[in-house]
């Protein structure tokens, strides 16, 4: 297998030495029948868990009917989606779909960019994001990435991009070229660094005075990953655009820019191949249909207190470790004293039969699946207190 990947495979992973066959929820089993607690979902991916019933019977019902014909072509599946999304998030937007987080916030920068234009002239192209942001690894949304380690080999970008320091900075970085400001209302690469809720509705209304748009990547944080459909909704704003990926579609890609620009594109304006496909749109649909009946029941509110609960606990038991707990609803993160620890960290914890992540330089993260039980949580963490035993 190893041979495999260093003879074929482009290496651009540092993967860990690991190879899952099989997973039942919030456990994984690998090539060697080790089980694993999976506090990372795939990177926010797997919001249903792993082997879910009911997106493996909804796929294959799919898959035996039709798999793709194209968007010359009008795909019920994509329609009954592109309701649901617009329904739960409660704005009154329409979606492009795509294929990935990095695609959806393509179609948000080309959004913008319209947007800006005047009788065919860009009279204002310039987007606003966040330094220790993370936007996707196309040309363009790399760009939009406000970490400057990210920028190194792939130049020239695209022009049009500027930084702020913080959500302070972004109104007096606005000049007459100002189209657009892109944020992510909780950081995850960055190191699951929520933003204040009152700037952020204050920057929303100053931005709407202005006539700029307000732009949210929800790749992560959306889809009840912070315990609401959409964080926007948490943070009580009405954004312009949003875009969305990852646990949308249960671990089969797909990627959706909504605005409520409902005009703003035109036919040859913009495109996917894959995007809405039959196969994308089924698995979509069935994941909103399970997450909707358990944030309806109570039992999603339920859990994120809970495992809040229990990263808190594990957090107090190792002081002179764990400097701060972060993050909202099933997006946590505990800064480490230092990156090396951080590191020793996660590899026990893999040892241990625990999958946990990294963000930022010293932000040991969890993205659980949204189903996750109690007893995995109490599984998961006692398998972590057994790691820290280990360093």
């Amino acid at each position: 297998m190893t041979t495999n990947f260093e003879n074929y495979v482009l290496p651009t992973y540092s993967r860990q030495p690991i190879s899952f066959v099989e997973g039942r929820n919030a456990l994984l089993i690998d090539s060697e029948g080790k089980e694993y607690i999976d506090f990372a979902a795939g990177i926010a991916v797997c919001s249903v868990g792993h082997g879910n019933e009911r997106l493996s019977k909804a796929i294959c019902d799919q898959v035996s009917k039709l798999t793709h014909v194209s968007n010359l072509y009008y795909i019920q599946p994509q329609g009954e989606c592109a309701k649901k999304i617009v329904e739960l998030s409660g704005y009154a937007m329409k979606c492009f779909f795509g294929n990935s987080g990095a695609e959806a916030n393509e179609g948000a920068i080309k959004i913008a960019r319209k947007f800006g234009e005047v009788d065919g002239e860009p009279k204002r192209y310039k987007i606003i994001t966040l330094e220790n942001s993370f936007h996707g690894r196309t040309i363009t949304a790399l760009k939009a990435t406000g970490q400057e380690s990210m920028h190194n080999y792939f130049g020239p970008f695209p022009d049009g991009f500027v930084y702020a320091k913080s959500i302070d900075e972004i109104e007096s970085l606005i000049d007459e070229h100002t189209v657009a400001v892109m944020i992510e209302l909780v950081q995850g690469e960055g190191g699951v660094q929520p933003l204040d809720r009152t700037k952020v509705q204050a920057l929303a209304t100053m931005l709407k005075s202005r006539n700029i748009l307000l732009m949210v990547d929800e790749v992560q944080t959306g889809i009840y990953r912070t315990g609401e459909f959409l964080a926007s909704n948490l943070y009580d704003i009405e954004p312009d655009v949003i875009t969305l990926a990852k646990g949308l579609g249960g671990g089969v890609p797909i990627g959706v820019v909504m605005t409520n620009r409902l005009d703003i594109f035109s036919p040859g304006d913009h495109g996917s191949t894959f995007g809405g496909n039959y196969l994308s749109c089924a698995a979509a649909n069935e994941v909103l249909d399970i997450l909707e009946a358990i944030k309806m029941s109570g039992e999603l509110d339920e859990m994120l207190l809970y495992f809040e609960k229990a990263v808190e606990t594990f957090a107090q038991k190792h002081p002179a470790i764990f400097l701060d707990h972060v993050g909202l609803g099933l997006m946590r993160g505990l800064r480490v004293n230092n990156a090396e620890t951080l590191g020793k960290i996660i590899n026990a914890a893999r040892d241990e039969g625990v999958i946990v992540l990294k963000a930022g330089r010293n932000t040991l993260r969890f993205l659980p699946p949204l189903t996750i039980t109690k007893s995995d949580i109490d599984e998961g963490f006692d398998r972590l207190e057994k790691a820290m035993g280990n360093l």
